[in-house]
């Protein structure tokens, strides 16, 4: 059951994106032509003002298609017809390359509707047609470009926004100087520290319980002594190092946490910011540490994704909506990176056509996606084997 609902949840991520794309394609005078809920072969279909809504056959996420996304360029349809259909046509696929070459759209879209019958499921055809439309999108100001473009992951994030202030509202997790749970292995565990011990003192510095992650980092590797209330004494242990550990030099316990009353509306508002942010800039760094040749461990798969919003599911309704809220905005921080077919990808597109003063060819785009498929397997590849390794080893 945990598992349908991580998916669901996934899905509805994936919708709430799409979705993000339709209203406001809708609102600057792009209607879509479809909205699908799931993909695959539709087991359900209504046209209602020229738009097709359906549901497919394979739930996850969903669709829309917002009419001529590229420019059309001659030989598009001539190179999706079988060749025999090809010599059959021949007078007026040559009619309409030509009109197409001389950005005659009045003349290709009287070809286009002589050719529809003889084509019916030709879908290249089909896009030409849209893609000849007053509302298609490669003819539409820059602005409006960008912000249907940019409506998806604002959705998104708009979206973990609101989960987070929700979350924060429901319940709070406090910290507290408790040690959870030593992981074996660790330098804690060898230095003697136990489940139960009650920090109070590290590297010299009285601390907090928001204040023990952050002092034991800020030791660098260096040794260090931590002092403890154990059966009602205090106990010091060490000396220890903290090791290096995904960017953060940790020595391998866990911190108990108690749920506490939920914080009130203005409250939570500040600290849901301040947890975007903090993603934010985290994602960031992660991204570009893939550069450098660091944070590749940082990387998942879906596999890893549907796993930990599954355990999240299992432990509490608020854990399930935190992991969804954190996958939401991490959804759209990668989404707008600036490459094709990610949406950064268009809405650098867009900016460098309204500098170049003409839209580019589908070819163009083309070329740009391969650049984007090439980092999608990148990360694919980093994803898998970090779910299925524990990461480099």
């Amino acid at each position: 059951m945990s598992l349908t609902v991580a998916i669901l949840g996934l899905a509805v991520l994936v919708l709430v994106h799409e979705a993000g794309h339709f209203f406001v394609a809708r609102a600057v005078g792009m209607t879509p032509r479809k909205f699908y809920l799931g993909f695959g072969p539709p087991l359900v279909k209504r046209v209602r003002n020229g738009v097709e809504y359906g549901i497919a056959a394979i739930p996850l996420g969903g669709y829309v298609k917002i009419p001529g996304m590229h420019r059309p360029s001659p030989g598009d349809v001539r190179q999706s017809v079988p060749a025999e259909e090809q010599r059959r046509l021949a007078p007026e696929l040559d009619e309409l390359d030509a009109a197409l070459e001389r950005g005659d759209e009045e003349s290709a879209r009287a070809v286009v509707a002589r050719l529809e019958p003889e084509l019916p499921q030709n879908r290249q055809l089909q896009e030409l047609d849209w893609s000849l439309a007053p509302d298609a999108y490669w003819r539409q100001k820059a602005w409006k470009k960008v912000a249907v473009i940019a409506a998806g992951p604002l959705t998104n994030v708009l979206l973990a926004f609101v989960l987070f202030i929700g979350v924060y509202m429901v319940s709070q997790i406090h910290l507290t100087r408790t040690v959870d749970s030593v992981l074996r292995g660790s330098p804690a565990a060898a230095a003697g520290l136990r489940g139960g011990d009650e920090i109070v003192v590290i590297a010299g510095h009285r601390v907090t319980a928001s204040d023990i992650s952050r002092t034991i980092n800020g030791t660098h590797g260096r040794p260090f002594r931590i002092v403890v209330v154990r059966d009602e004494r205090r106990v010091t242990i060490g000396p220890l190092r903290a090791r290096l550990d995904q960017g953060f030099y940790r020595v391998g316990f866990r911190i108990s946490a108690v749920s506490g009353a939920g914080e009130p509306f203005p409250t939570a508002v500040w600290d849901a910011t301040r947890l975007t942010w903090l993603v934010t800039s985290e994602t960031v760094k992660s991204v570009g540490g893939l550069f450098v040749g660091s944070g590749t461990h940082d990387i998942s798969s879906a596999v890893g994704i549907v796993r930990v919003t599954s355990q999240a599911a299992r432990q509490s309704v608020q854990d399930y909506l935190w992991v969804i809220g954190l996958v939401s905005l991490s959804l759209a921080l990668l989404n707008l990176l600036p490459v094709l077919p990610l949406d950064g990808g268009h809405i650098v597109m867009s900016l460098a056509e309204r500098i170049r003063g003409r839209s580019f060819s589908q070819l163009a785009y083309m070329r740009y996606s391969a650049v984007g498929l090439t980092l999608f397997v990148f990360l694919l590849y980093l994803g898998l084997r970090n779910d299925f390794t524990g990461g480099p080893s």
